[in-house]
């Protein structure tokens, strides 16, 4: 391995852009996962921002549950909402590009054709909150730490990194394994940097309410334990006029109120409590916001639209139980939930149906495999379902209690065909004599009317099925340690999918607590076919390689899947400018402002009535 290698500076051929080479290689200042970024090396914000976008006023938004620690990167306790913003990453993502990283605490990015490393040059003034400055020595102490102490996330995401190493002065290298891992280069830029100085006389491993060192636009400000975090702008913030940070971090103060439950918090926002409210619940949308505040103008209820993929969320299986480790009785379980039903009589028919783990994008398997998808998938027959190679997925249809007769009639041969009889009304297992029963854990109570009308189904079926909510401390914990049956949850997905899905589905993870491989999954195709999305070398094959996974996870059965939209639904109090466009990964509330016009508006309408209240 060669430590010392040649650094020479050079103009680049963009404008009058300075740039330097390191080991052959043209430093850029952004890097795109297939083709060229968007951006070119002169730009001066994105498009999407407004670039003179004033600076002031406090932003309050809201959290749910509580927490206990500062320390986002381990296992243990609550980390505090929002703490990312205290921080920098050494490269940021642009919000209306599949995939392009742009420097942040970087300012040059080197990478060989053939991916096989990747370097990055630290912007000279780059600074923590204490004045010292950003280190490569902090990068390498920083990546040592989070894959040896962090969550085991950081394990597997940067599994294929050799080593890192220190190669000039504000030059960092990261050597990797092998070259066949397209992502390394993007996903290492978003490793946050930590302060080597600050952690060096703190155990990394334990929770702490101690307000951390950060480099980021943000630092804390005041918190109460569990209940409220305020953060303050940093007004000599080193990144201020960076190009991916302009017309960015826009507020002079964030506060972050904790609330209980999701009921509670809607109404503390109605009464003036926080200002900003993305709603996950199609019941309030339709009818939580029928009061004078909107009516009148003074709350904005508004749909952007977006083309994120939808991700999963669903009825989420845990297979490391034996009840669940036959795919035909997770088929049956599916047959008994009536999402029909559910969007008309629960979602005021807001929603729809997810079949596929990327909905709303290129990337969902649709219809019978192409010959491309084939050619992934053919070796691995042995592994796949069979039904995968011959039928179109399409998760079972409700509508109703004749729709679901048919249902539960397909259901109840499922069973009987995986050992599982009717007696004296109750669903058994002859060789065990033990009867099906199961708790769905959940952590939000809203969700309760969704379980409940699914229970019921399932007792047709013979099975027992309970509902727990319990609160947020109790709920991740028993996540960490796969302490449940079965859980509401999701998989979220970008456009560009990569190393991520090891966590979600490799069978690496299905034993280590603490990941995210919350149904168990262990099979060699699924692992092989997460690698092919690893490894695309181009656009086409990374569409190709990612339908291949679909297909495995849509017929595997995993999950009994929920449902969708393709826009965010936002209320919030006009006090705020935004920019003209919102680009396709959705609102960037970062990039929003305080406009002091309608601020001032705001105030003068409640004034008045308020004091037409008290006459």
């Amino acid at each position: 391995m060669r430590i010392l290698l040649s650094i020479s500076l050079l103009v680049f051929c963009c404008g009058d852009v300075l740039s330097t080479t390191y080991d052959g290689v043209v430093g850029k200042h952004g890097l795109a996962m297939h083709g060229e970024v968007k951006y070119r090396s002169n730009f001066q914000s994105f498009e999407y921002v407004n670039s003179k976008a004033p600076k002031k006023g406090t932003l309050r938004l809201h959290s749910i549950g509580t927490f206990d620690s500062f320390n986002s990167f381990i296992v243990k306790g609550n980390p505090v909402a929002n703490i990312d913003l205290i921080y920098n990453t050494l490269t940021t993502s642009s919000a209306d590009e599949p995939f392009s990283q742009y420097g942040e605490l970087a300012d040059a990015i080197y990478m060989p054709k053939d991916r096989s490393w990747v370097a990055f040059k630290l912007r000279p003034e780059a600074r923590w909150h204490d004045g010292e400055k950003v280190s490569v020595d902090d990068v390498i102490w920083t990546f040592n730490i989070l894959v040896a102490e962090g969550t085991p996330f950081f394990r597997f995401y940067y599994e294929n990194v050799q080593d890192v190493i220190k190669v000039g002065e504000n030059i960092v290298r990261f050597n990797f394994k092998n070259s066949e891992n397209r992502e390394l280069p993007l996903i290492l830029g978003q490793l946050v940097v930590l302060p080597k100085h600050y952690w060096e006389e703190r155990d990394f491993n334990k929770t702490t309410l101690e307000p951390p060192l950060g480099s980021g636009p943000y630092r804390v400000k005041k918190f109460e334990p569990g209940r409220s975090l305020t953060l303050e702008r940093n007004r000599d913030y080193w990144g201020a006029d960076i190009p991916s940070h302009k017309g960015k971090f826009n507020f002079n103060e964030i506060r972050i109120d904790y609330y209980r439950d999701n009921d509670i918090s809607l109404e503390a926002f109605k009464s003036g409590e926080y200002d900003y409210r993305l709603e996950n619940s199609s019941k309030n949308w339709a009818t939580g916001y029928d009061i004078p505040a909107v009516a009148n103008g003074l709350i904005t209820q508004k749909l952007f639209e977006h083309n994120r993929p939808a991700g999963m969320q669903g009825f989420i299986y845990n297979t490391r139980r034996p009840i669940f480790k036959d795919v035909r009785v997770r088929q049956a379980l599916a047959l008994a939930f009536d999402f029909e039903w559910s969007n008309q009589n629960l979602f005021y028919g807001q929603y729809t149906q997810s079949r596929s783990y990327f909905d709303n994008s290129e990337l969902a398997a649709v219809g019978l495999p192409s010959n491309e998808e084939l050619e992934l998938l053919d070796p691995l027959k042995e592994d796949l379902p069979r039904d995968l190679f011959i039928s179109s997925y399409s998760p079972p249809k409700g509508g109703g209690p004749r729709a679901m007769r048919s249902n539960l009639r397909k259901a109840n041969q499922l069973l009987n065909e995986a050992g599982w009889i009717i007696d004296d009304g109750k669903r058994i297992h002859p060789e065990t004599s033990k009867s099906f029963e199961f708790e769905v854990l959940l952590v939000q109570p809203g969700f309760e009317r969704i379980v409940l009308p699914f229970t019921r189904y399932l007792d047709k079926l013979g099975i027992e099925a309970t509902v727990r909510t319990v609160d947020t401390s109790q709920y991740r914990q028993r996540l960490n340690t796969y302490d449940f049956d079965m859980i509401v949850s999701s998989f979220g997905q970008s456009l560009s999918p990569g190393n991520e899905q090891r966590s979600f589905w490799g069978s690496n993870t299905a034993a280590m607590e603490g990941g995210r491989n919350y149904i168990g999954i262990s099979n060699p195709a699924i692992d092989i076919l997460v690698e092919h999305i690893v490894e695309a070398q181009d656009r086409k094959e990374l569409v190709t390689a990612t339908r291949s996974l679909d297909r495995a996870l849509q017929w595997g059965h995993w999950v009994i899947p929920h449902w969708h939209i393709a826009y965010d639904r936002i209320a919030f109090w006009d006090k705020f400018g935004r920019p003209a466009s919102t680009p396709p990964n959705g609102v960037q509330l970062m990039n929003w402002w305080i406009d002091e016009g309608k601020a001032s508006n705001l105030s003068n309408k409640l004034e008045s009535e308020i004091s037409s209240l008290s006459r």
